[in-house]
């Protein structure tokens, strides 16, 4: 959340050039972290990554942007997360 808003204060606030920096790192940091799953489970990773972000996103609206999710967003953030970790968590046949 953090590079991309980043990005986006640089472009749409006139923030300085150190926003763009601040973004790359995090950004950088973020990808090295999903680079150490496993190589045959970076699928899954990433689909667990994308619940994250959903309900990560809606707490960034309210704790940076002072908006308040609605309940139609709250209920589609749950339903992410539950498909997330059906996805992860799901026995597996051989």
């Amino acid at each position: 959340m953090a590079g991309c808003f980043a990005f986006w204060a640089w472009f749409r606030l006139d923030k300085s050039v150190f926003w763009l920096v601040l973004g790359m790192l995090s950004l950088m940091v973020f990808a090295w972290l999903l680079a150490l799953s496993p190589a045959d489970q970076a699928g899954r990773a990433n689909v667990v990554y994308g619940g994250i972000y959903i309900v990560s996103s809606l707490l960034w609206l309210r704790g940076v942007e002072g908006h308040r999710p609605d309940q139609w967003n709250v209920i589609g953030a749950a339903i992410c997360l539950v498909g997330a970790g059906i996805i992860l968590w799901a026995p597996r046949g051989i």
